[in-house]
C-alpha cells in the first residue's frame, strides 16, 4: 500500500487508515499503537472527563512520536473543557461529530488544529465543507454506535459526498478489511476509518467480554434501534429485543429515555455486561474472528489490499 493522497498528506501517516474515536474503548493505548504503526489513532473523548482526557493525551504523547488526534462528540455539555484540553496540549488533530461542525471551527483554526467532521448526508457534508472543515468522514449505516437518522450506506454516500464536496473525505462504515479500503478508495475517498476491527484489539481499553463478544457475532447479529431518541447500531441482547418490543408497541421518547437510562455503553463495553448493555458494532462485526494486537491487523490490512488491488490489476490483463 503506497498511497500518498490529501489524507496522508494532512495527517502525516503512511497509510490512509484511521481508528474511529470510540467510546470506552479507544483509550491512549490504541491510538498510539495505531499511529506508531503507520495510521491515525484517535482518544475517544466521549466517556472522558477533561482531566482523564489530559491523562490521555499525554500518556499518548510518551507512547509515540507520530501524530494522533482526539475524537470528541459537540453534544457533550462539556465539549468546550476538551476542546480546551486539546488547545493546551497542542494535540493537532480534532474530529468532531454530533453537533454543527462550526461550533468550535474559529478556536480550533486559531490554534492550528486539523479539523475534521463526521457527517451521515449530503446537507451534513455541504455544512462542514462551508464553514471550513479540513476533511469530512463518511459513515453510512453499516457502522457501528450512533447513526444518520436517513440511513444511507456506504456505498451510496460515498459516491454522493465526492460529486458534490471538494475537501478530502473518509469513508467510514462496514470497513474491516482491506479490500473493504480498496472498495471505498475505488469510490473516491481519500481514507477509511474503522472502528470495530480495532475494538477487537489487545489495546483496546474494551471489556474482554465485549471482545470476544465482538468474535462471535455474526453479520446478522446486530440491529438497529432508538430511531425516536437517536439511531444506533448494537449487537443484539436482550436489552435490544425489549427496545425492539417496545418500539413495536409505540413507546414515544420519554420511555425510551427511561428505558435507556444512564451509563448503559459503559455496562456493555466496559464492564462487559453482555445481557443488559449497549454492544456497539458494526455490520463488520461479522468479519472479525479473533482479538490481536494492532500492529499485526494494521500489516493484514495492508496485506490484504495490495493482494485484492493485484487481483484486479490482473482482471485487466
Amino acid at each position: 500500500m503506497k498511497i500518498k493522497n490529501r489524507i496522508t498528506s494532512i495527517f502525516k501517516i503512511k497509510y490512509p487508515i484511521i481508528q474511529a474515536g470510540m467510546v470506552w474503548v479507544s483509550g491512549w493505548k490504541l491510538a498510539a499503537a495505531v499511529s506508531n504503526n503507520g495510521g491515525l489513532g484517535l482518544i475517544g473523548a466521549g466517556s472522558m472527563k477533561p482531566d482523564l482526557l489530559l491523562e490521555h493525551i499525554q500518556k499518548c504523547k510518551a507512547a509515540t512520536s507520530n501524530n494522533f488526534g482526539v475524537n470528541i462528540p459537540l453534544l457533550r455539555k462539556d465539549a468546550e473543557n476538551l476542546v480546551d484540553v486539546i488547545i493546551y496540549e497542542k494535540v493537532p488533530i480534532v474530529f468532531t461529530s454530533a453537533g454543527h461542525p462550526g461550533k468550535f471551527i474559529e478556536k480550533f483554526k486559531a490554534n492550528n488544529l486539523i479539523a475534521v467532521h463526521v457527517i451521515s448526508n449530503l446537507k451534513q457534508a455541504l455544512k462542514a465543507e462551508s464553514v471550513g472543515c479540513d476533511a469530512i468522514v463518511g459513515e453510512g449505516v453499516e457502522a457501528g454506535g450512533h447513526n444518520g437518522k436517513d440511513e444511507l450506506t456506504t456505498f451510496c454516500l460515498i459516491p454522493q459526498l465526492v460529486q458534490n464536496i471538494s475537501i478530502p473525505i473518509i469513508a467510514a462504515g462496514g470497513i474491516a478489511t482491506g479490500s473493504g479500503i480498496l472498495a471505498a478508495l475505488s469510490l473516491g475517498a481519500e481514507g477509511v476509518q474503522i472502528g470495530t476491527r480495532f475494538a477487537a484489539t489487545l489495546e483496546s481499553s474494551a471489556n474482554q467480554f465485549y471482545k470476544e463478544a465482538l468474535t462471535k457475532a455474526t453479520g446478522e447479529d446486530t440491529v438497529l434501534i432508538l430511531r425516536k431518541i437517536g439511531l444506533t447500531r448494537l449487537i443484539k441482547n436482550n436489552w435490544t429485543r425489549l427496545i425492539e418490543a417496545e418500539e413495536a408497541e409505540g413507546a414515544d421518547e420519554q420511555k425510551l429515555k427511561l428505558l435507556l437510562g444512564e451509563k448503559r455503553e459503559r455496562a456493555g463495553i466496559f464492564e462487559g455486561n453482555l445481557d443488559e448493555g449497549m454492544l456497539e458494532a458494526g455490520q463488520a462485526v461479522g468479519l472479525i474472528s479473533q482479538i490481536d494486537s494492532t500492529e499485526n491487523i494494521i500489516k493484514n490490512l495492508v496485506a490484504e489490499f495490495d493482494n485484492q488491488l493485484k487481483f484486479l490489476c490482473e482482471l485487466n490483463g
